[in-house]
C-alpha cells in the first residue's frame, strides 16, 4: 500500500478514509463547501485534522512537515509565487518534454511572474510539484482555468508521471468528463461535517 487515509477530519470537513496503491488516481468531488480543499491541505500536513496518514507504512505524525511534503506534493487551486522570476519557484529545471507537453516555452521560466496568465500560473505549478519527484500528488482542480486541450494535455501528463514513477495521486475535480478521463476510482465527499474544536480552544 502506497497511501493510507485514516479517519481524516478538520474542522470544515467529514472524516474520511481511503488508501492507493502505486500508479493509482483517486478523484474526488463534492458540493461546494463540504471541505475538498481542506482535506487535501489535511492529506499535506498544511492543517489541523484528526485520522492518521499514512506513506509506505510511516506516519504522517513521525515526520517533519517539510519532510512530508518533499514525498507528498501539494498544488492548491491558486498556487503561490514569492519571488520575481518564474524559475525561481522551481526546484530543478523541468524537463524539456513536460514544458512542450504543456505548450509552455522554455523561455517562460526566465520571464517574471507578473506576466504569466492564470492557466499558465496552474501549469507550471503542477510541474513545479512534479519536479521535487513526489510519490504521491494532491492536485485541487488544477485545470480550472484551462482550456479543454491544454486541461486534457496536463491529465496527460500526471498520468504519465503516476505510471513512470509508481507514485499516487488525488485529484479535486467538480468536471464528471475529466473524472472519466482520469479513469480509476472516484469517491464523493462527505458533507455535514462535525466542525472540530478550534486549535487552542478545550473540546
Amino acid at each position: 500500500m502506497l497511501f493510507e487515509v485514516q479517519n481524516v477530519a478538520t474542522r470544515f470537513s467529514a472524516p474520511i478514509s481511503f488508501s492507493l496503491d502505486a500508479g493509482e488516481v483517486l478523484t474526488v468531488f463534492g458540493a461546494s463547501g463540504s471541505g475538498k480543499s481542506q482535506m487535501l491541505r489535511a492529506l499535506a500536513d498544511l492543517s489541523p485534522h484528526e485520522g492518521a496518514v499514512f506513506l509506505e507504512g510511516i506516519n504522517q505524525a513521525t515526520l517533519r512537515p517539510e519532510q512530508w511534503r518533499r514525498k507528498v506534493g501539494y498544488v492548491p487551486a491558486e498556487s503561490g509565487w514569492w519571488a520575481d522570476l518564474v524559475g525561481a519557484h522551481f526546484h530543478t529545471r523541468p524537463p524539456a518534454d513536460w514544458l512542450a507537453a504543456l505548450s509552455l516555452p522554455p523561455e517562460l521560466l526566465d520571464a517574471p511572474v507578473e506576466r504569466l496568465s492564470s492557466g499558465e500560473r496552474q501549469r507550471l505549478a503542477v510541474l513545479r510539484a512534479l519536479t521535487i519527484e513526489p510519490r504521491v500528488l494532491l492536485l485541487d482542480e488544477p485545470t480550472a482555468n484551462l482550456d479543454d486541450l491544454n486541461a486534457q494535455a496536463l491529465t496527460a501528463l500526471v498520468l504519465n508521471y503516476v505510471q513512470s514513477h509508481q507514485a499516487a495521486a488525488v485529484w479535486v475535480s467538480h468536471n464528471r468528463d475529466e473524472r472519466s478521463r482520469l479513469g480509476a476510482r472516484s469517491i464523493e465527499m462527505p458533507s455535514g461535517s462535525t466542525p472540530l474544536p478550534a486549535q487552542g480552544t478545550p473540546a
